[in-house]
């Protein structure tokens, strides 16, 4: 007979991927209850710095958080205020943009006539909806928005993760069999995720500090809305930066004509590529370790998993996951896939046969 002490490792592949798919069809059902806690945790980590901060200055701990709660509280409000008056104000104008958009258009209908191909206007308004460019944005801020429906639990979450942050180490370290091991593990995801999420937050603050004033001088309506949108979708990897533009660009197409469409798309591009080129990789050093496809696949994952909150917070979360696979032997292979570079050190060294003479 066979030793069956073993399981093959077919058995070992079904059953991990069973596992996973338990635990991802958990979550997607709990994710009422675990985007909101998922989001706390990210808040908390952003907010922790200033937190250290001001108690440097000899600030009590407890009105610091008070004060940064209050901040945030207001903050989203004004948000909210923001988004929600600049979407009915949209909304009234809609008919206004839609005749705008075909004189806009007329010469290049002229043109096409002339060449006998016959577009009327209804298709060229179905194909360029002024309400289609915005809903796309709004449609990704309404799923920010139900997130913050439960406002008042996310408050609370945050207020107890950041009074716990200073023994949170002490107790990774300690619930661990071996924490001598895994000691720089922690250390680095920690580390990791705060500098990732500090950094990325500050340059999506001046993305939209940018985008906001520069579309201001250009003229486009509701500057201040697309700066906000600026800086949300600057946390969504590769493509959260096109989908900020396009409404914008259509919108200055429709409104000021070719010429605002062609500066404002210059101010995304110029924005981004100084942001994302010059200044993020400055501070960020080498980089998040990752692989463009990663990053574009992880998008789509964690938006299919957790919704919007998830597609802003892919490249943390992957992070996370990554970090993981590496402290584990069994699960190195899979980090290695997931890394941008392999360095010669994840090259297992070559064996040398002994030779003859041996």
């Amino acid at each position: 007979m066979f030793p069956i002490d073993r399981p093959s490792m077919a058995f070992k592949g079904f059953a991990i991927m069973a596992f996973l798919i338990v635990i991802l069809a958990g979550i997607k059902a709990a994710s009422p209850i675990v985007v909101p806690f998922v989001l706390s945790v990210f808040i908390a980590v952003i907010c922790n710095p200033v937190i250290v901060y001001l108690m440097r200055f000899r600030v009590p701990k407890w009105l610091a958080v008070m004060m940064l709660m209050l901040v945030i509280v207001l903050a989203g409000l004004w948000l909210a205020t923001l988004v929600g008056s600049s979407v009915n104000e949209f909304s009234k104008q809609l008919p206004h943009y839609r005749g705008q958009l075909v004189q806009q258009f007329a010469w290049v209908l002229e043109k096409l006539q002339a060449l006998n191909v016959q577009i009327s206007k209804d298709q060229v308004l179905a194909y360029f909806d002024p309400g289609m460019a915005l809903s796309m944005t709004t449609n990704m801020l309404s799923g920010v928005g139900n997130v913050m429906a439960n406002l008042f639990l996310i408050i609370l979450t945050i207020v107890f993760m950041l009074f716990e942050a200073q023994q949170l180490p002490k107790k990774l370290h300690l619930a661990l069999d071996d924490p001598d091991m895994r000691l720089k593990q922690i250390d680095r995801f920690l580390q990791s995720v705060n500098e990732y999420m500090v950094i990325k937050t500050l340059v999506s603050l001046a993305t939209g500090a940018v985008v906001g004033i520069g579309l201001s001088l250009i003229g486009v309506d509701y500057a201040l809305l697309w700066g906000v949108i600026a800086f949300l979708f600057n946390y969504i990897p590769n493509i959260g930066s096109i989908i900020a533009a396009i409404p914008a660009i259509l919108l200055a197409f429709i409104q000021l004509g070719p010429g605002a469409a062609g500066g404002t798309a210059l101010l995304y591009l110029g924005t981004n590529m100084v942001m994302g080129n010059v200044i993020e990789p400055r501070f960020m050093g080498r980089g998040l370790g990752l692989s463009t496809l990663v990053v574009f696949l992880s998008l789509i994952f964690w938006g299919w998993l957790l919704g919007s909150v998830g597609m802003l917070l892919s490249v943390p979360l992957t992070m996370i996951v990554k970090i993981a696979l590496e402290s584990s032997s069994s699960g190195n292979w899979l980090a290695i896939l997931l890394a941008d570079q392999v360095d010669d050190k994840h090259v297992a060294p070559k064996v040398e046969a002994p030779s003859k003479e041996q």
